[in-house]
């Protein structure tokens, strides 16, 4: 699981997580995912925090990019099950809170996560 902490980006107050609508060939690296922010999301690439998620056409795979204030950074993640729960549009893009880039991340589907119940009462 998360625990390991290998796939943690964390998002700063006032920073934004984004989803890039469709399929992106994952063959993209650094240059060409950031020219995906700036001319299909109308995004700044190297806003600090903002964190920009695309997935590949199989739905086992996405590219993480985000600005740290120093350099471009870059995580890629390949599921061994399943696949990554993605916005039906073919174009734009979806905003994610940092609680649900983090289930994204686990390949849960963040749209619904599971949640734990709350206990009435003691005893």
């Amino acid at each position: 699981g998360a625990a390991n902490g290998l796939c943690m980006i964390a998002l700063t107050q006032g920073s934004q997580g984004w989803l890039c609508a469709g399929y992106t060939d994952m063959r993209k690296s650094f240059d060409g995912l950031g020219m995906i922010v700036q001319q299909s999301l109308k995004r700044n690439p190297f806003r600090v925090g903002d964190v920009f998620i695309f997935r590949g056409k199989r739905g086992d795979r996405i590219k993480v990019l985000w600005y740290d204030g120093t350099g471009l950074c870059l995580l890629t993640k390949r599921l061994e099950e399943g696949s990554f729960v993605w916005p039906v549009s073919q174009s734009g893009s979806g905003q994610l809170s940092s609680g649900q880039l983090g289930i994204l991340l686990e390949g849960i589907d963040w749209r619904h996560p599971k949640r734990i119940s709350i206990p009435g009462a003691m005893g």
